[in-house]
């Protein structure tokens, strides 16, 4: 499928220019990764998609068949600039994930940068199941889990113990998740869903910024909106823009967020 051109619509000063299919650095420059500096905290992006009345997923449950190659496109760039993707377990078994490749058009900048070659991939999972073929790959996943698991030990012997990152007990915590990541100098972290874990990771302030596309489709049903929770967050997380970019009826948003003081009415969910 063709590479699409992109369009800026904002920010107002630079509205009017395109970036060509061939100019990646310029469409990576829009999606520059704050940088941490030597030992600074994590920086959490978001990056999710949604069709016109709100849907993160189409009939098929999966996010694929509501993308689009303009989101691929910005996906990829964003993917250039992490350290690590973390995910839900969920996501890693409906997405059918395994390891992640880098983009090759962003080795050499990651070089530059200090980067590791390669992108870890996180997994949230406090009992759930994971695919084998992920676990049992070549380069198994970093798995975000509890310290009273059931199969903890049977997990750390199966893709080693420095891959296991302990972060609470009953439930995981998702302070200690990010924190842990950043000990291990993953701090720049890409949220790749799915729409409940984002939901938990910005009603504690954890999300400093989300990328949103808007997929020109309408699909109605029950599917999960971006943020899956039967809880409301209070006060409600403010969002500012840094882009908007279109092409073909998509729209690429960048929004930074507020961090939510005490986000949420009753109990954690």
């Amino acid at each position: 499928m063709p590479v699409p051109t992109l369009d800026v619509l904002l920010p107002v000063e630079r509205a009017g220019q395109r970036i060509s299919p061939h100019d990646d650095a310029a469409l990576s420059a829009l999606y520059e990764h704050p940088d941490p500096g030597a030992g600074g905290g994590p920086y959490v992006r978001a990056n999710m998609i949604s069709t016109l009345d709100g849907a993160a997923t189409g009939a098929d449950r999966v996010s694929g068949s509501i993308n689009n190659p303009a989101d691929h496109r910005a996906f990829e760039a964003q993917r250039g600039w992490a350290d690590v993707v973390l995910i839900g377990a969920g996501t890693a078994r409906a997405e059918g994930y395994l390891a992640l490749a880098v983009p090759a058009s962003s080795s050499d900048a990651r070089a530059a940068r200090g980067q590791l070659p390669g992108l870890e991939l996180a997994v949230v999972s406090a009992n759930g199941a994971l695919p084998a073929e992920l676990l049992d790959g070549p380069r198994p996943p970093l798995v975000v889990t509890i310290s009273d698991r059931p199969d903890l030990d049977g997990l750390r012997g199966r893709i080693g113990p420095d891959r296991v990152l302990v972060a609470g007990t009953g439930a995981v915590d998702l302070h200690q998740a990010i924190a842990g990541l950043a000990r291990r100098g993953l701090r720049r972290v890409l949220a790749e869903g799915g729409p409940r874990l984002l939901a938990q990771l910005v009603a504690r302030g954890l999300v400093d910024e989300l990328c949103l596309t808007t997929s020109p489709m309408l699909v109605a049903g029950s599917g999960p909106r971006v943020l899956d929770s039967e809880r409301w967050i209070t006060p409600a997380v403010e969002a500012r823009p840094v882009h908007l970019l279109h092409s073909g009826g998509v729209l690429l948003g960048r929004w930074l967020l507020s961090g939510p003081e005490d986000p949420l009415l009753g109990s954690q969910p």
